[in-house]
């Protein structure tokens, strides 16, 4: 058949955070060639963020595993195997250790990026045949305190709002999140709201000014897990001043006297002494919200992530409940989901504590429900082991078999140093993911290649409670295969295994449309019944918020956008709940050994550990290396400068990184951002120097907070290499052969750099002369041999460079012993610049450009490639906001920026 002269476009959505934009998925049938925001999907409207709109250059076979592959012993290398042998190895080896062991010396480690059918099928494959619940997922690390807090509260897991309330709200309260950058697409919808409502305040709770707290009308910049003090003190003003609804209290909640006399002594003064904010700002606060006739509040991983996440989410939603603002366009506790399938996984029950269709664990009554609709005996009642627990159990030698699923435990959990240990000691790891060269992909003994966005069907839910389909737009490359085909094989084959034979027919579904079809039957009844869905009825309506029952109208959006506005609560006596918080801090105390605070997040343009986003060269151009950020008076009285290398130590692990001048965060604190791991750094990155303490209801690990100490370290010997992407082989695929290396030096960071001509660029900071025989390797890896070679050697001060043109570009660059000229070069590479002009200048020791415009630096606007200097320039001229975006374009787009550019216009007094 003919390829089609133009392409098609697929209906599907991001595959990103929580927000869960709509996207039209460019393609030819076989390759995936552009992706645009879908202007009728009610998440976004159109809208992408960076990340989003470059979701195009993450398809593609490069960087995936293609076909599983098996090792025999450690240390050797994994082959590759045929499916069949694959499914029946994992099958053999799992049951060999349930007969053994027992079930629950297995365990599964699943995704909030898997689809709702995936979730679905493991956790039946999980609980209802192995017999066990050890499945947990990297749900666990974000958003089970903010579950804990709804149940806890409002009865069931179920966000009571949705996105038209920024609309509708004349304060927001943002706490713990900065989703100018974490929810970009949802924060654009609150700018506008403001737009539109000049006298909408919003006010933001969090350490650091980020972007989010930059355009707040208060920003309350609490110390680091002091946050129940403060909604406690914000309550007792409302208290005091008369500002909660006594009338509404009374006839929809409970336990609101005893939470009364707990706050009695959290006066705004006290609170503001454990807080280091000003009693009067919390005053303020608390006036905002009790007189605003809409207050919504907002939430993310800086309350979730907390040995009191609960308690955080807890005290913030009796603000809501306190003032009656639940239920009502613009008011409510909104919690914002850090993955894009989170919900979906939560619904169908996935995790260690949880069953399908919002039922309690605990419950025999629930248990056999599911059993029934399952078709299996019975359900275990013991709850399984959460994240954390699950791999301390692993390295204690209790979990003998793990299998991975769509997630990177290898980066991304706390306790980095026991996580791989524990990886190590298990008997057998099974990992099903789509990328190649993950952390977690070294200490596998079995590798399944599984289909990823744009070759998936199934569903996913957002923040708001939104179900959309997700659909294939091209085939999966390789043997890849959908998550809920291997999940199903594996249950299959190993039914019988375990003496279950006739279990394997539970297991044959011939669509993922079957597979929600059940799913759909679990919620019958349920707080969250969807019985009016089906995939064809999403394929038809579009997007459907749940509940959505059996006939429900679907094109009244309105009567299912919020819940609980009739004041009745999925609580067995229908009344909301006060809990009583504790005024706990943060698990580790600052002190004279550690006395710094350290606090991670992300950055605007990655998502988690990069496996997708660090495939984009642009993505690099924000952020392009991992820095510790410190208050410019806190590096001055360590006699540090921006650039200069310390060493970061706590309690649990130790890593090098560059200090960056910050005036976004108050002096003794510090941040990293958590993207960067050992693809990326010499290092397993941040989560090395956090401790597994979690909140004791939730299970959910503080990786808001460390104590750490930072030391100056001498590291005088530097090399630069910078190369152009060559034909056929992508700079993903360069930086992948050169990744290996970073564990060699004191220091080593790995970036991309670039926008339509890609580079790899590595970095690296060493505490003894660089060996030759390290530099000539590199040198042919890199291409950098031969007569074309430009080169230039002084051994007497170590200083060796080398360069080469083609074509008349400058497309590789090795610099050691003297990197001068290295912002520069780097831009003659990605840039395409031609060399000629430039080619006696090219291994001078020169810190700017012989001819021309000096370098560019860092890009602010991502989907336009307008820099920070280029902004600067325009400011200084005269330029407003709105005259930079005539003039250069940038935040024309989809505004992940304007923050920035504000931040910048504020700082020159414009």
């Amino acid at each position: 058949m003919d390829t089609p002269a133009f392409p098609t476009e697929t209906r599907s959505t991001c595959p990103y955070c929580g927000v869960g934009c709509g996207v039209l998925v460019a393609h030819d049938g076989a390759r995936i060639t552009g992706v645009r925001g879908d202007p009728e999907h009610p998440a976004n409207f159109g809208r992408l963020c960076t990340k989003g709109s470059t979701l195009h250059l993450t398809a593609g076979a490069d960087a995936r595993l293609l076909h599983p592959e098996y090792r025999a012993q450690r240390g050797e290398p994994r082959k590759r195997i045929g499916w069949t042998s694959a499914i029946d190895l994992a099958a053999q080896r799992f049951a060999d250790v349930i007969r053994t062991h027992g079930p629950d010396a297995v365990a599964f480690y699943l995704s909030g990026q898997l689809l709702t059918e995936d979730y679905y099928v493991f956790n039946k494959a999980v609980k209802g045949l192995i017999g066990t619940n050890n499945i947990d997922t990297n749900s666990r690390l974000c958003m089970s305190s903010a579950v804990a807090a709804y149940k806890a509260t409002l009865g069931v897991d179920a966000p009571p709002c949705c996105y038209e309330d920024f609309d509708h709200a004349d304060l927001v309260l943002i706490a713990g999140a900065n989703p100018a950058w974490a929810h970009p697409v949802a924060f654009r919808r609150i700018e506008a709201a403001r737009a539109r409502r000049p006298d909408m305040k919003i006010v933001v709770v969090d350490p650091r000014r980020t972007d989010t707290a930059a355009m707040a009308d208060l920003h309350l910049a609490i110390l680091p897990g002091t946050d129940v003090w403060l909604f406690d003190a914000m309550l007792h003003v409302l208290l005091r001043e008369g500002l909660v609804d006594e009338a509404w209290i009374a006839a929809h909640t409970e336990g609101f006297e005893a939470l009364r006399d707990h706050v009695r002594n959290t006066a705004p003064a006290v609170a503001a002494a454990v807080c280091g904010v000003a009693a009067e700002d919390i005053v303020t606060a608390a006036r905002w919200w009790g007189e605003a006739p809409a207050a919504l509040s907002l939430w993310c991983q800086g309350l979730n992530q907390s040995i009191h996440g609960t308690d955080n989410g807890a005290a913030l939603i009796a603000l809501s409940l306190a003032t009656g603002r639940v239920g009502r366009p613009g008011c409510g506790p909104f919690s914002l989901t850090g993955q894009p399938n989170a919900m979906g996984g939560r619904e169908v029950g996935g995790m260690a504590n949880l069953l399908p269709g919002h039922r309690e664990l605990a419950d025999p009554a629930h248990r056999a429900e599911i059993a029934r609709l399952w078709g299996v005996d019975s359900v275990p009642a013991q709850p399984g082991l959460t994240a954390v627990e699950l791999f301390r159990a692993a390295r204690a030698g209790r979990v003998k078999a793990i299998w991975i699923a769509c997630t990177n435990p290898a980066h991304s959990l706390p306790e980095q140093n026991l996580v791989r240990e524990a990886l190590a000691a298990c008997e057998f790891v099974v990992l099903q993911e789509a990328f190649t060269g993950t952390e977690t992909a070294a200490f596998a003994d079995l590798v399944l290649p599984a289909a990823t966005w744009g070759e998936k069907e199934g569903t996913v839910t957002n923040s708001e409670r939104r179900i959309s389909r997700v659909r294939a737009a091209v085939p999966a490359p390789g043997a890849a295969r959908a998550d809920w085909v291997i999940a199903c094989d594996f249950a299959r084959a190993l039914a019988p295994r375990i003496g279950k034979p006739a279990a394997a027919r539970l297991f044959d579904y011939a669509s993922s449309a079957e597979i929600f079809a059940e799913h759909v039957a679990t919620t019958a009844g349920r707080d969250l019944d969807i019985t009016a869905l089906d995939h064809a009825v999403l394929e038809r309506a579009g997007p459907q918020q749940w509940p959505c029952p059996a006939g429900a109208d679907l094109t009244d959006m309105g009567a299912r956008a919020r819940l609980y506005a009739d004041g009745r609560f999925p609580t067995p006596n229908g009344r909301a709940r006060f809990v009583v918080p504790s005024h706990t801090l943060t698990a580790e105390a600052v002190g004279v050994r550690y006395p710094l605070h350290l606090s991670s997040g992300r950055l605007r343009d990655q998502w988690h550990g990069m496996s997708r986003s660090g495939r984009v060269a642009s993505l690099y151009s924000h952020a392009d290396e991992a820095r510790i950020e410190l208050h410019p008076e806190e590096l001055a009285r360590r006699g540090l400068a921006d650039g200069d290398f310390v060493t970061v130590a706590s309690r649990h692990g130790e890593l090098v990184l560059r200090v960056a001048a910050s005036t976004t965060l108050r002096r003794g604190q510090a941040f990293v951002a958590m993207h960067w791991g050992q693809r990326t750094l010499n290092s397993a990155g941040v989560n090395l120097l956090f401790g597994g303490d979690v909140d004791p209801v939730s299970k959910q690990p503080e990786l808001k907070h460390a104590a750490i100490r930072i030391d100056p370290v001498a590291l005088p010997a530097r090399m630069l290499l910078v190369r152009a992407q060559r034909p056929g082989r992508s700079a993903a695929d360069e930086a992948a052969q050169l990744a290996p290396w970073l564990e060699r030096f004191a220091y080593a960071s790995l970036a991309l750099a670039g926008r339509d001509h890609a580079a790899v660029v590595l970095r690296v900071a060493h505490d003894r002369p660089i060996p030759a025989a390290w530099v000539e390797a590199l040198d042919a890896l890199l291409g950098l041999e031969g007569d074309a070679v430009l080169s230039y050697e002084d051994a007497a001060r170590g200083v060796s460079k080398r360069a080469l043109i083609e074509d008349g570009c400058l497309v590789a660059l090795r610099l050691v012993g003297e990197t001068a000229a290295a912002g520069w070069l780097g831009e003659v590479v990605v840039g395409r610049q031609p060399a000629d002009a430039l080619r006696r200048w090219l291994l001078a020791p020169l810190a700017t450009p012989p001819h021309a415009a000096p370098a560019r630096g860092r890009i602010v606007c991502n989907c336009l490639d307008v820099a920070e200097g280029e902004i600067a320039a325009a400011i200084a001229g005269g330029d407003g906001l709105d005259g930079l975006q005539a003039r250069l374009r940038c935040g024309t787009s989809c505004g992940s920026c304007v923050p920035e550019i504000r931040r910048m216009l504020a700082a020159a007094g414009r």
